[in-house]
């Protein structure tokens, strides 16, 4: 009997055999060689243009903060210009091969983050674009990040290469070793602390396992109550999430009183609605919990501009805090490319990607439209502010730790792929041999080419005066 539950495939059971083929036959849509390709004259649009099309559903007051922090770098552009990637990687070779896609997958997404069990794991952050499309993005995505940061801390081509093709080489491995696996076997992998201070024992130099350690004990100190005294403040006896304008903004300051009063009804209308979107057992938790105060706050590079709020909530007294944060959540950057979204509002597009694509989710994550007090109805999703999130910086990296932490990255993501893709087709299409690493290798130096001609593109941009950076 091979009757189907679900009806997630869309068809019926298929043999492993039969899928390995399928695999093997997508080489000659695009044959693994034809990944290293990239043309820049066949673009037919204007990054510029498209980063201010981004910019037109944002609040323009903080638009400015947006193009200072993409100026900073080409890596700063490159976290801040997904969009125009995007647009890039429909114009390459697909295999026709797809997953679950994070959408943003560079090497700032990939950090250490606390499981409901209270366990270390090192996982995928970010979910903004997330969006089924072709399996080749993410890799793209990543691989040109390690090159830019890798061009950075000043690497020659030859250190760049290898880091790469060390991360490319993990995630084709990764996804080998997931094909011989069972379903339920691949639904409970996950990279912990313990894996990654073994493997960084093995690895790394004494000054790179210390990095490792401090990177992982830091983690663990990034929660409710770590936040709770570095963004609170007492006033008048009662904890005020504490401003540092523009970047945070409580909403006592943001809005005169009747404005003000109308803002934070909707924001707790925002949380009311939010918390059905919960596990019955977390609504409950949740419950146990009293609304404190509110601020507007500016996170990341690509999102600054969108409507993000930070709630502080208490407990069973006053050093017992929640801090959630409720983030607007537009339409994918990848939708014009991969195809729209099956699901009603785009919070619930953002939690479905990231319990799919993530070993454990935060106990918090959900999502809610609602209607703002300009009348416009918007998508949201929520989580906790910091539950154990660390991050190592490239900057910090020697070429070796680069390397190391490419690798995670390629297993990470190959684990999330093999969740939602046929894992066994995409292991028959990469293959035993290295071809595919090569190709992408080749492919994200000409990228990361791109991206900084994208940067300079911004840079006379500002100095034109076409578009305003904050000072």
């Amino acid at each position: 009997m091979t009757t189907q539950i679900g009806d997630r495939t869309g068809g019926r059971w298929t043999p492993p055999r039969e899928r390995a083929a399928r695999g093997k036959a997508a080489r000659s849509r695009a044959n693994r060689s034809s990944h290293a390709e990239y043309d820049p004259a066949g673009r037919t649009f204007d990054p510029v243009d498209l980063i201010e099309k981004q910019s037109a559903d944002r609040l323009p007051e903080l638009v400015p903060i947006r193009y200072a922090r993409m100026s900073e770098s080409p890596f700063r552009f490159y976290r801040g210009a997904a969009a125009v990637m995007a647009a890039d990687l429909a114009r390459t070779p697909s295999a026709g091969l797809r997953a679950q896609l994070c959408g943003d997958a560079h090497l700032m997404n990939f950090r250490l983050l606390g499981s409901p069990e209270r366990h270390l794991l090192f996982d995928i952050n970010d979910f903004d674009e997330t969006l089924p499309g072709p399996f080749e993005w993410d890799i793209k995505r990543l691989a040109t990040s390690l090159v830019i940061a890798a061009r950075e801390n000043g690497y020659d081509e030859r250190e760049r290469a290898g880091i790469v093709r060390a991360a490319v080489c993990s995630y084709r491995e990764q996804m080998r070793r997931f094909a011989t696996m069972t379903n339920l076997d691949v639904w409970y992998a996950r990279q912990d602390a313990d894996q990654m201070r073994a493997v960084a024992s093995g690895r790394l130099h004494s000054r790179g396992r210390r990095q490792v350690s401090k990177a992982l004990d830091k983690a663990r100190s990034r929660d409710s109550l770590q936040a709770f005294e570095k963004f609170t403040h007492l006033v008048d006896g009662n904890r005020r999430i504490r401003p540092a304008p523009p970047l945070i903004t409580p909403l006592a300051d943001l809005l005169p009183g009747a404005e003000r009063s109308q803002l934070e009804e909707a924001i707790t209308e925002l949380l009311r609605g939010y918390a059905r979107s919960l596990q019955s057992d977390r609504q409950h938790l949740l419950a146990q919990f009293t609304l404190a105060d509110m601020a507007r706050k500016v996170v990341g590079v690509g999102s600054v501009g969108t409507r993000c709020w930070i709630v502080l909530l208490l407990g069973r007294d006053g050093s017992d805090p929640l801090f959630l944060q409720a983030k607007e959540a537009g339409a994918s950057v990848l939708a014009e490319h991969a195809g729209a979204a099956e699901y009603a509002t785009e919070g619930e597009r953002v939690v479905a990607g990231q319990r799919l694509m993530q070993a454990a989710s935060d106990i918090f994550l959900g999502w809610r439209r609602t209607r703002g007090i300009d009348g416009v109805e918007r998508d949201f999703y929520i989580r906790q502010l910091r539950d154990w999130k660390g991050v190592v910086e490239p900057s910090l990296m020697v070429p070796r730790g680069m390397r190391l932490f490419g690798e995670l990255c390629g297993a990470t993501l190959a684990r999330a792929h093999a969740r939602s893709g046929d894992r066994i087709a995409l292991a028959a299409y990469l293959g035993g041999g290295d071809v595919f690493d090569r190709s992408v290798a080749e492919f994200a130096e000409l990228y990361a080419d791109q991206n900084e001609r994208d940067h300079q593109a911004l840079l006379q941009a500002v100095g034109a005066g076409r578009v305003k950076a904050a000072a």
